[in-house]
């Protein structure tokens, strides 16, 4: 059974009040802005968009349970037992989102779906590195078109070389994602279906927050 620690780390879409998704956020800080009556929970059931506070969307946690446990993940104490919203809209909050995609390591293992860019291997996170495809040494810069997963054995042997120079090649050309890498993976899951709604990949990008 999944533990209410890693429960509340549990992605949420927020909207804003327009209806135009702005971010991805953790069910802790989503809970903590439902509590706060800053946002409500947005449901997506059969076609229709459905909005709940925290006291509606408390009460209606014992029909999900009965009929849709399996569809969501649980918030359990000994007072209440609550389904983690899957999307929730702010009520005060109409700006669109920014048209980028942030460079960090997140995104760019994201990117290249933990696989290294030099011998095609997927690795675990942890047994990767972040290369600079042109070295640092050689004056290459942090950006997506420089930047590429690693095994360690491949960034070892590349060492402060360019691929040419190291006689390596990269299985393909770095480039910026035109949207967040790591939401494009979870949305290959059933259980983010409802954020399809509010996401266009043709013109909108979203940010996860740190």
């Amino acid at each position: 059974m999944t533990s209410t620690a890693n429960c509340l780390e549990s992605k949420v879409l927020v909207l804003n009040k327009l209806y135009t998704a702005v971010r991805v956020i953790s069910a802790r800080k989503a809970f903590s802005m439902l509590a706060k009556d800053v946002a409500e929970v947005v449901s997506v059931e059969n076609g229709a968009y459905l909005n709940y506070d925290l006291r509606s969307w408390t009460e209606l946690a014992m029909l999900q349970k009965e009929f849709e446990q399996d569809q969501h993940d649980w918030i359990r104490t000994p007072r209440i037992t609550i389904a983690i919203p899957k999307i929730i809209r702010l009520l005060g909050y109409d700006r669109f989102p920014r048209q980028c995609v942030k460079l960090n390591r997140r995104n760019i293992y994201a990117r290249d779906r933990n696989r290294c860019q030099y011998c095609g291997g997927h690795f675990p996170t942890r047994e990767l590195t972040l290369d600079h495809v042109t070295p640092r040494v050689q004056g290459g810069v942090n950006s997506w078109a420089n930047l590429v997963c690693a095994c360690v054995r491949c960034n070892t042997r590349k060492g402060g070389r360019t691929p040419a120079q190291a006689g390596m090649k990269l299985i393909k050309k770095p480039i910026q994602p035109r949207r967040n890498p790591t939401v494009a993976i979870r949305l290959g899951g059933s259980k983010y279906d409802s954020w399809r709604a509010f996401i266009s990949e043709a013109y909108w990008t979203v940010e996860l927050a740190d």
